[in-house]
């Protein structure tokens, strides 16, 4: 466990990161990316899940990196009671796992984001920074993966089909801007309304479709292959 002190050359309003990563070397890493940017900063780390939630009641970060695969607690595991511990923090997994379960499983826990290890660096500061703007992320890498297993699997389903069947034209639209990432405000901008009707159409999408977060719609958006485009 090590607590980091927050550059002072960094300003007051960067993006608080906590690190929970049982490998030093992944932890050296993730820091010395973090330090490239000046608008992102880590605030503490720790090797060990349970005593990172611990400090993350007290630190509060806007965003923790959490590893899935670590001694005592899994990164799943520790989701709901990281959220338990700092309700306004926002999860992202960081890890080697790209399998289709590990990816559901976290997002149902409450996971805002997924990040492969693999993936290119400049990922990690879009993945933080997407969702400490209230946006999920899913590495392209992960996503691709995914697309593949979701078409086979729910080949034959007729619910999903029906859901979107549900959905007006403009929702429609509102729904595939929403599952490459875009915000209320990059959707009232890029359609043409207003900020009101464009979260009046996310309020109609996730109510119509069953999805109650922006995770949820963006797992959704991953089974019906909308995230290939």
């Amino acid at each position: 466990m090590q607590m980091m002190t927050e550059s002072k050359s960094k300003s007051d309003s960067a993006i608080r990161v906590y690190l929970i990563e049982d490998q030093s070397l992944i932890r050296a890493a993730v820091r010395g990316l973090v330090n490239q940017r000046e608008n992102i900063v880590v605030v503490g780390e720790c090797g060990d899940a349970r005593a990172g939630i611990e400090e993350v009641r007290g630190l509060k970060p806007d965003v923790v990196l959490l590893d899935i695969s670590m001694p005592g607690l899994s990164g799943i595991d520790a989701i709901s009671r990281l959220q338990d511990a700092s309700p306004n923090t926002k999860v992202v997994m960081l890890t080697h796992h790209e399998g289709h379960t590990f990816v559901e499983q976290s997002l149902r826990a409450g996971a805002q984001g997924y990040l492969s290890k693999h993936s290119d660096e400049a990922e990690l500061a879009l993945a933080v920074e997407s969702v400490h703007r209230g946006d999920p992320y899913v590495s392209p890498r992960v996503a691709g993966g995914l697309l593949s297993y979701f078409r086979t699997a729910s080949a034959d389903d007729p619910t999903v089909t029906n859901q979107l069947g549900s959905l007006t034209a403009r929702e429609r639209e509102v729904f595939q801007l929403l599952a490459i990432g875009k915000s209320n405000k990059n959707v009232s901008s890029e359609l043409g309304v207003s900020l009101g009707t464009a979260k009046k159409h996310r309020e109609n999408l996730q109510r119509k479709l069953g999805c109650h977060s922006a995770a949820e719609l963006a797992r959704l958006a991953i089974r019906e292959g909308l995230l290939s485009d």
